[in-house]
C-alpha cells in the first residue's frame, strides 16, 4: 500500500474509468475481436494499444476516422457505425450507486478534479448513461472542474496534461494527489511533482479505499 502524507494533501485529481465508472477491458476486447480484429491483446489492452485509440483520445482523429480504422483492422468495410460503437462502448459496466455521494463528500473536504483519457464516442455514451441512470446531465457538479483528454488534445501519462491541470487551477503539485487505476499514468503525475495512489479496488469500494488511505 502506497503511503501519502495526508496532512499535505489539499487537492485530489481522480481518474474516471475503474476509479469511478467501472469498465471491463476484456468485454471490449471480446467485442472488438468479434468484429474480426486479430491479435486483440496488442491491438487494444489495458497497458498498451494501437495508436488509433490514442489519436481518438487526443482529438487527432474524428469518430468517423476511428470507425474507418476499425474497419481496416477488421478487414471488413461492411461494419456499420452502430456495430463499431456498440463494440467500443461495451467496455462500460456502470457507476455504483454510492460513488457520487462519496465524490460529493470528498469535494466538501478537498479541491477535487476529474482527469480522464476518453474520446467523443465514450463521452457521449457515459453522458447518456448518467442521464438515464442518475438523472444528471454530466459530472460537473461532482468536481471543481472536469478534464477530458479529447477536449484537451492531450492524454495521460504525458506530463503536460498534469501540468496543465495544475497551472489552470493554481494547484501546488506537492499538495495534490492523483488517483488512477493504471500504474503507467501515475508515472506522468509523479513527474509533474504530484503524489499518486494506485486504485486497487473496484469503484464500488472507492469510499473504503479513501478511508484506508486516511483521506476520508
Amino acid at each position: 500500500m502506497e503511503t501519502v502524507s495526508v496532512q499535505k494533501i489539499k487537492n485530489i485529481i481522480f481518474d474516471y474509468g475503474n476509479v469511478i465508472f467501472e469498465i471491463d477491458f476484456k468485454k471490449a476486447q471480446n467485442a472488438l475481436s468479434q468484429l474480426g480484429i486479430p491479435n486483440i491483446e496488442s491491438f487494444f489492452g489495458h497497458k498498451g494499444h494501437d495508436e488509433l485509440f490514442s489519436k481518438l483520445e487526443t482529438g487527432a482523429i474524428t469518430p468517423a476516422e476511428f470507425r474507418s480504422g476499425i474497419r481496416d483492422a477488421a478487414s471488413n468495410e461492411a461494419l456499420s457505425d452502430e456495430e463499431i460503437d456498440d463494440a467500443w462502448n461495451s467496455i462500460f459496466v456502470g457507476v455504483p450507486p454510492t460513488v457520487h455521494d462519496t465524490l460529493l463528500e470528498m469535494k466538501s473536504k478537498y479541491r477535487t478534479f476529474l482527469l480522464s483519457n476518453t474520446n467523443e464516442i465514450h463521452y457521449n455514451y457515459f453522458l447518456d448513461y448518467l442521464k438515464r441512470e442518475y438523472s444528471i446531465e454530466n459530472n460537473d457538479h461532482l468536481f471543481e472542474k472536469t478534464y477530458y483528454s479529447q477536449l484537451m488534445f492531450l492524454r495521460k501519462p504525458h506530463v503536460e496534461i498534469f501540468q496543465r491541470v495544475l497551472m489552470e487551477n493554481n494547484l501546488v503539485a506537492e499538495e495534490t494527489l492523483f488517483i488512477d487505476d493504471s500504474s503507467q499514468h501515475l508515472v506522468g503525475a509523479a513527474h509533474a511533482g504530484m503524489h499518486t495512489l494506485l486504485m486497487d479496488k473496484k469503484p464500488a469500494e472507492l469510499r473504503q479505499f479513501l478511508i484506508d488511505h486516511k483521506l476520508l
